[in-house]
Order: structure tokens, then sequence, then C-alpha cells
């Protein structure tokens, strides 16, 4: 036989074979029964499990995500919500064709198999995808990639997720558009510009000299601090072993400092950040503690002296990383981090370690120095717009037990919660190319789902009742809420892009593209609840004296809350005229940890009002939108005004009241919102329903839709 005959034969069969044709391997004709089991009298079956059919790639990711989620949920005991399409496309591929079942709408009666929780979202078909939308782009991490030159010369990478790249972005474009010119960078903050720390980086030569060394009583003042501003979320020291050699050096009358001890090193970094916390108010360019800091920079020793102690070596790398976040040296930070991640990955420390062959006490070192290193990478990354170190399925190591506390381990538990969220953000919605099928759109309504069950845990567990005087917030839970609420606007902001974009392009084509989708009003209004409520948070922490003026968290928080609230009322002013009282506390916020010598507030406020004077300059051209809003022009004025402000020009006189509009053309976003929303009390935040009504809000002729807009007004 020839071999072109074998083949040309196999082509023939029916891709419909029965049971017994298979089985011989002889050719079926594909009736029923078949022209062979008929002419033998025996029993025609057909297996449908056997039959091929084509389907798209996308088909099988979605599979391979929905049954991620699956695991997840069985995992967290929670109901499995194993399809956020209610199970459409298991059922939309036709034998024999080639079919987008990823986009696709399901025809007939028994198309579908609509799964808990979405048998209203199924009981109507779903009109076909148009095809544009399969090209719906992420415009904040699609195309090239875009960078920024310092005035030093130096050239940055604007990340996707980085919230210091967004701004950068969105000033950018506003400048382009108010004043016809590229926007210019020297008053912007770039890496390591906001403090000095004397010190050209050389390990050659004599070096900074060693710092006056603190009393013993003074130094455990210090280390005290440190335990009470970081110890709850992030692990720097091993308190026994740390306090038994500190009690050991100072058990000499003289201490002398020995430059090769690790521990010394790790020492000097403990008091640079006691310093920092118990400073009440730093005038220099210089950051408090900065001389340990540098010191103790100068005295590391080579990776290979390190790996000798791992724990500890780990240990300095993290205190080292989050030290130069605090005074914004990010790539530096990044680096560190990344150091120890590697680290601690080749120690097996995010293994399940066995405690009887490496003792219970170093395992649950290790368990602790593990998860503080994991959840700084993730977040310093998506700070960053970088990819995580690592995937979370790699990750099995046991949660630490903190002798006992479990409330410790609650909320280590609902931080790494978090920083899986934050990853997801990073994978679905600043992914790659960005696009619909995976990202975006539908990315954004994965993560919404997944931050429904953590929403339910959060307010179960870390309970923020801010309305309350009665009694004082706890920081632990003011973190977790403020991390929570930052992941929905990371998530939802590149809409806040968009129609910025296109507001530039038209006003009243902005208007109406936002009139027409009820979905995308929703999330921009979930953006704008959620930086609101971060402000709230803030604010009550400042009224209690619990605002960390050092640490990044609650800055990064502010600055990406007041960033958002700023943009809403420029998109859609009528909807978001209420954002003044929430800009008023957000400023006095800044001007507390501006007070404080925070260089890098004082930096990031500036960038803000600078965005504020220019979208108040867009408005110049509506003088009778101004006229409308008589109270507008007695708006409080606000302290520390940029130069380049006139002194007859209020910065909350800005976008929130100038930019008013017809209110026939609005409709009111409260009334659209979807579920539960319309009930969300300030103090309380988004539930798991609410979230949920939210994600299930997001269907397929939405993400048609945003993807015509897209196109037609080439926001990428």
């Amino acid at each position: 036989m020839e071999p072109g005959t074998g083949r040309n034969k196999v082509t023939k069969r029916s891709s419909n074979a029965c049971v017994r044709c298979r089985r011989q391997k002889i050719k079926c004709s594909g009736s029923q029964p078949c022209d062979a089991c008929g002419k033998r009298k025996q029993s025609c079956t057909f297996d449908e499990r056997d039959q091929r059919i084509v389907v798209t790639r996308g088909y099988i990711i979605d599979l391979q995500q929905r049954i991620e989620r699956w695991e997840r949920s069985k995992s967290t005991n929670e109901p499995a919500r194993d399809s956020i399409e209610g199970g459409q496309a298991a059922d939309k591929v036709e034998s024999g064709s080639e079919s987008d079942v990823s986009m696709a709408g399901a025809e007939g009666p028994d198309s579908t198999q609509p799964s808990r929780g979405t048998e209203k979202q199924d009981a109507r078909p779903k009109p076909p995808m148009d095809p544009v939308a399969s090209t719906l782009i992420n415009p904040l991490s699609t195309g090239q990639s875009e960078f920024m030159t310092a005035p030093t010369g130096r050239i940055f990478y604007l990340g996707t997720s980085s919230n210091w790249s967004f701004t950068r972005r969105v000033l950018n474009i506003t400048h382009q558009y108010v004043n016809k010119t590229p926007l210019p960078t020297s008053a912007l903050i770039f890496d390591a510009a906001a403090y000095t720390l004397d010190w050209d980086g050389y390990r050659i030569g004599d070096g900074p000299e060693m710092p006056a060394l603190p009393t013993q009583d003074y130094a455990i003042y210090l280390v005290n601090a440190v335990k009470f501003h970081c110890s709850q979320m992030f692990h720097l020291f091993d308190e026994e072993s740390f306090m038994k050699s500190l009690y050991h050096f100072y058990s000499d009358p003289n201490p002398r400092a020995d430059p090769t001890d690790l521990w010394f090193i790790h020492f000097l970094l403990i008091l640079a950040f006691g310093k920092a916390f118990t400073t009440k108010a730093n005038r220099s360019r210089k950051p408090p503690g900065h001389d340990y800091f540098i010191k103790a920079v100068q005295l590391l020793p080579d990776l290979s002296v390190l790996l000798k102690q791992a724990a500890l070596s780990t240990e300095i790398l993290c205190s080292l990383a989050l030290y130069m976040q605090c005074v914004d040296f990010r790539h530096a930070s990044h680096n560190f981090i990344g150091q120890a991640i590697r680290m601690a990955l080749g120690e097996g420390m995010h293994t399940d370690m066995p405690t009887q062959v490496l003792g219970e006490a170093y395992v649950e070192r290790c368990r602790r120095i593990w998860y503080t290193a994991h959840i700084l990478d993730r977040e310093m990354t998506s700070l960053f717009g970088l990819p995580p170190s690592i995937h979370d399925d790699y990750v099995q190591c046991q949660l630490p037990t903190y002798s006992g506390s479990s409330q410790r381990t609650a909320a280590l538990r609902m931080r790494i919660k978090l920083s899986e969220v934050i990853g997801s953000i990073n994978r679905k919605v600043y992914g790659r190319d960005g696009r619909l099928n995976n990202k975006f759109m539908l990315g954004t309504k994965n993560v919404l789902e997944s931050m429904a069950h953590v929403a339910n845990d959060l307010q179960q567990s870390f309970a923020l009742p801010l309305e309350r005087d009665t009694s004082c917030i706890s920081r632990t839970s003011a973190h977790l809420h403020l991390l929570h609420h930052q992941c929905i606007v990371l998530a939802t902001r590149p809409l806040l892009f968009c129609f910025l974009k296109i507001r530039f392009e038209s006003e009243s084509k902005c208007t109406e593209l936002l009139g027409s989708s009820q979905t995308v009003r929703n999330l921009i209004q979930m953006c704008m609840d959620s930086s609101q409520q971060m402000i709230a948070i803030l604010d009550c922490l400042q009224s209690q004296g619990l605002l960390e003026t050092f640490l990044p968290f609650d800055l990064e928080a502010i600055f990406v809350s007041t960033g958002s609230l700023l943009l809403g009322p420029a998109i859609d002013p009528q909807a978001f005229e209420g954002v003044v009282p929430s800009l008023e506390k957000a400023h006095t916020v800044f001007d507390e940890m501006i007070a404080a010598g925070n260089a890098v507030a004082n930096f990031q406020k500036a960038e803000l009002q600078q965005l504020e004077i220019m979208l108040q300059q867009l408005t110049q051209t509506h003088p009778q939108a101004a006229a409308d809003d008589p109270g507008a022009a007695n708006e409080a004025p606000c302290q520390q005004q940029q130069q380049q402000i006139a002194d007859d020009t209020s910065p909350h006189d800005t976008v929130i009241s100038s930019l008013a509009t017809d209110l026939s053309q609005n409709e009111s976003y409260t009334s659209s919102l979807p579920g539960n929303l319309e009930e969300m009390t300030f103090d309380s935040g988004l539930t798991m329903t609410q979230l949920l009504d939210m994600a299930n809000s997001i269907e397929h002729e939405d993400t048609e839709w945003m993807s015509q807009t897209i196109v037609e007004h080439s926001i990428w």
C-alpha cells in the first residue's frame, strides 16, 4: 500500500464513528446504524465523548480559568462560582466547525447550563460579540512601553499598574491638551529625588563615619517603636535572637561595633527605622535615621557572606527594601526585595518546611520571613508596574502561629489574600497586552468576583466602624481596608483614563457615551466610592493620631485616592460634585505628612495640585458653567500653593464645580447601581453581595460597547 493511500483512508473516515468501527479501526459511514454494523446486524452505538470538535484556544483558556476559580473557592470553603458567564461557553460549541465559544452567544433553550447565582443573567441569550471586541485593550498596558526623562537625563520606565506612572500619564495628556506642549519634568518627583542620603554608593575609601550609638535604654525604646509600627504586618527581626544579641552587645561598658557582624548591620537598620518613627518633625533633606541606614548599607557584605546566615540576611534585605521604599528609592527597593525573595526561595522558605527536621522555632521564623518578603515583593512590584517574582501556586508555606495569637494570624491571612488579588489584577487587568478576552473588562469582572469573598471576610473579622466616636479604630484593620480599596481602584481606574481622553476630544461625546453604558458608569462610581472611603479612613486615623507619616502605605493610599477623585469630576461633574469634602480632607492628610517632614508627600501634593490647575484651565472656555455654581468661588484656599499658581486662584475652585453641564444630559449614577450598591453605608464599604452584583452586571454587550468606544476614539 502506498503511504499516501493510508492517509487518504484516514481522512475519509467520518468524524462521528460508532464504538464498534472505532474499536476495529474500520471505516464508519456515520449513519445510525452505520453500514458496517447494519450489514452484520450488530448493535450500533455512538460515544459522544469520542467525537472530535474544533474549538478556539480562548475556549480552553476560559475552562482553565474556571477550574482555577472553582478550586480556589473550594479551598476557602466558599460556594463554587466556577463560571462568570453561567456556564454558557460549555455548550456553545457546534461539532465539526470552529466557533469562538468564549465570545459567541448561545442559540436555543438548551444551549446554556446556568451556574449557581447566575440564572438571571443566563435567562436571556447573549448577542454575538462584535469581532472588534476581541481587540479591546487596556490603554495603560498595550502598545509600545512608555518612558519619561528626568531633569538629570535619566530615563524612567512607566509601569502599567504603577500609581506613580499613572499620575505621569494623566499629567502628560492633560498638559498636552491644555497647553499644547509636552509636560515639563522640572516640577515632578522622580526616583531617589525626594531625599539626599549623603553617600555616593561606593564602598572604597573611608565611607561615612560610624554614627553615635544610643544608650541601651534608648536603643530598646527605638526597637519597641519599630515593633509597634511594623510587627503586626511585617517581620523585620526575630525578637528573641535580636534582643539576646542586643543585651550581649551592651553588656560591655564600652560597646564596640564589629563591622563584620551581620547582627550589628541589622541593628543599625532597626535603629534607622526607630529614629524615623520617633522623630516628630524633620526639616532636613535627609530622612530621619539616614546615618544609621547609610552605615548599614556601606557595611553590607557580598551575597556569598549573606548566604551563610540566610534567615538573618533575608530579614536584613527586607529591612533595606522597606526603608528604601519609605524614602522613595523605588528602584533600589525593588532590587533589595528581589534579593530577599530569591534568598528565601533558595532556602526553601516558600515550601512546607518540616519542623521535626529543622526545629519548630526555626521553621516559625522562616514562615514569618517568607510572608514578609512575599507580601512586600507583591506590593512593590505592583507599585512599580512590574510582574511579581513568584506565582501563588508555588507558595506552600504554612502560616506562622505567632505564639497562639489568632488575630495576628488572621490579619496575615487576610493580607496574603489581598496580595493575591493584587497579583490577579496585574495579570488580568494590566497584563502583557491587556486584551479583552482575558484582561480589562472581563478581567475586571474576574477580579471583582475574587474580591467579593475577601470583602466578606474583611467585614466579619476586621470591621472598621468609622462613624463611632466612642472607640478608636484598629490600625491593622485600617491597613487592610485601605489595601482592599486600593485594589478596587487599581482594577477600575483604566476607565478613568479612557474617558478623560474622550473628554479631551469632545465633552458632549463623553457625556453621551457615559449615558449609554450603565456598567461603565457603575465601575467608575465604584472607583470613586473606594477613593472616598480611603480618605475617610485616613481622616479617622489622623484624628486619632494613628496616621503613618514615614511608612509608605498611608501616603500611597492618599495619593491614589486623591488622583482618582480629581479625574471623576473632570469626566462627569454632576455625578461627582460631592467629592469636595473628601478632597479637603485629603489636603489635610497631606499637610500632616508634610509637617512631619515627609518630603515625598510634599512632591506628590504639588503634582496633584498641578493637575487640579490644568483641569481648571480646561473649563475656562465655559464661563456659564462657573456662573451656575455661585458657591464655587467661596471654596477655602489650599495651603502651600505651587509657585505657578496665581495669587488670586483657589485650588479648590477647580473641576469639581467649574465643569458643570446641563443636568438633563446626565443620569444619576446612584440610581443605576446594581443590586444593593445603592444601600452602601460609608462606614462599611462594599459587601460581598454588592461586589458580586457588580461583577455579574458586566455582560458581553458591555465589553462590545467598550471595544467600539476605544477603537472609535483611538484610546491607545
